[in-house]
């Protein structure tokens, strides 16, 4: 038998969920199993799948040792690495990241420690904030992501309860995000709010807009006011009300306005001679709403946060 005492960082998930994380041998089919005939159990009882854990409570698990091995988490590299990071803000539960263009949010297909999540956590773990070898169920997580080729604002939970909190404030819209983006033309209203459809093709990785519902599309909701303009390209803050898949670049395209430096929903084999190597498109501002109940970010709640933009590449002058 095994013993797994809930630690704050556990507390609040569901047991299954626990499970899933901390017993990695363990298959999902006789895990379920192994709930139904007790042989796994909480505080010495019979508990159900979708009992919420609370911190201190004990989880008995009468099943063969084997199911606990593991291959050494992240394989030493938390101590090799020399964590990178522009970091715009940090406290006890989060941090605010500049993540510049080209740098991967997380591990692709082929693997690779050289991502952001891996600084973040090579940065904590290194700091004495974040030990692998004592978390049961929980890492450093990104709380929002960034595609490759777009710079922005990344924020990181370093524990468990500022990610829910934050997954929380992301699924009720409690967080403002505001984009710059550098179009083709100039659009004709200086100001206004694009609503349309989209619908992903995970095949080719590429969205579909238009301008009424279809199928297998969802609503998307664009804000944008034109800050100024340079020469025949227009320098514009967009707003992401809605925060779906390339939402901005295929909004803009579809209204007659790509992106430069945009070679998927435009053309940019001319813009890369002039030195845009990614689509000229940053998550450069942050607000965190105001929200009814008290929670462990509350002192975020009101407060802006921004990126230089000077500091934004395609805002620098191109030959």
């Amino acid at each position: 038998m095994r013993i797994l005492t809930i630690k704050k960082n556990d507390a609040g998930q569901r047991l299954d969920k626990f499970l899933t994380k901390a017993v990695k041998g363990l298959p999902a089919s006789m895990m379920y199993k192994l709930i139904r005939t007790k042989k796994i159990k909480v505080n010495r009882k019979r508990a159900e799948q979708s009992y919420i854990l609370c911190e201190g409570d004990e989880i008995q698990l009468f099943i063969r040792e084997e199911f606990f091995e593991s291959p050494e988490r992240d394989g030493g590299a938390l101590e090799r690495i020399r964590p990178k990071l522009n970091i715009l803000y940090e406290d006890d539960n989060i941090l605010l990241l500049n993540k510049r263009p080209g740098v991967l949010v997380h591990e692709d297909t082929d693997g690779g420690e050289n991502t952001l999540i891996m600084h973040v956590k090579a940065y904590l773990c290194q700091k004495g904030e974040y030990d692998p070898t004592t978390e049961q169920s929980f890492a450093p997580a990104l709380c929002n992501r960034i595609d490759r080729n777009t710079g922005g604002i990344v924020i990181a939970a370093k524990n468990a309860e500022a990610l829910r909190v934050m997954n929380e404030k992301i699924r009720e819209n409690k967080l403002s995000k505001f984009y710059l983006c550098l179009v083709h033309g100039i659009p004709k209203r200086k100001q206004a709010t694009l609503h349309a459809y989209l619908r992903k093709n995970s095949a080719d990785n590429m969205v579909e807009v238009r301008e009424r519902p279809f199928a297998g599309a969802k609503e998307i909701i664009t804000g944008y006011r034109v800050l100024e303009t340079r020469g025949e390209n227009a320098l514009l803050e967009v707003e992401l009300v809605t925060g779906r898949t390339h939402q901005i670049r295929a909004q803009m395209a579809a209204i007659g306005h790509p992106l430069v430096g945009d070679g998927k929903y435009g053309v940019n084999r001319e813009e890369k001679q002039r030195g845009y190597k990614y689509q000229a498109l940053y998550a450069y501002r942050l607000r965190f709403d105001q929200t009814e109940k008290e929670n462990l970010l509350s002192y975020l709640e009101g407060r802006t946060f921004s990126l230089d933009r000077d500091d934004i590449w395609f805002l620098k002058e191109k030959e």
